[in-house]
């Protein structure tokens, strides 16, 4: 049987997996692993659902609206369904459950779904296709998510250039 040696660029993206994979685990807390999980559940799901909806509105793809009884059932119904089964993990849960990543992403994910609909949840109209800022409150909530990834994964970003910083040391030397 032959080998082959991976080609440095995939033995570079091998080791920036595994510094992230360990990072995670290791510079951060609980906390802040939580609070990571969390902006990118909010992010990924904000912007499959903002594609999702523009293929219905399009009428492209294989997606179509969900309705009960002729009642439209927005999707902001089932971020208020995740929020509150977080909100009973929150409550009974123990701390083991509690801290499990799938927590954290249910808690972004139900809040992206809340957020996309805000508009509607406020004048309690359909307003959700108006021209009038629709745009604006697309980029702008997609730039606070975006935003938010970053904060939540500065402590993973700096630990990625010390190590990136080391191994270029290493390999001058």
């Amino acid at each position: 049987m032959t080998t082959t040696a991976p080609s440095p660029s995939s033995a570079a993206d091998l080791s920036t997996v595994d510094d992230l994979r360990t990072g995670f685990h290791e510079d951060l807390g609980p906390g802040e692993r939580a609070t990571l999980v969390s902006w990118l559940a909010f992010t990924a799901t904000f912007a499959a659902v903002r594609l999702v909806t523009y293929s219905i509105r399009d009428k492209k793809g294989p997606f179509r609206n969900v309705s009960v009884g002729g009642a439209h059932i927005h999707h902001y119904m089932w971020g208020i369904g995740l929020l509150s089964g977080v909100g009973a993990v929150a409550v009974r849960g123990d701390d083991r459950v509690r801290r499990h990543p799938l927590v954290a992403g249910a808690y972004g994910s139900g809040l992206a779904l809340i957020v996309d609909e805000f508009a509607l949840l406020l004048d309690l109209q359909d307003v959700y296709w108006a021209k009038q800022g629709r745009v604006s409150v697309d980029l702008g909530v997609g730039a606070v998510a975006l935003g938010g990834v970053g904060f939540a994964a500065l402590p993973l970003l700096r630990r990625l250039a010390r190590h990136r910083g080391a191994r270029r040391g290493r390999s001058v030397a």
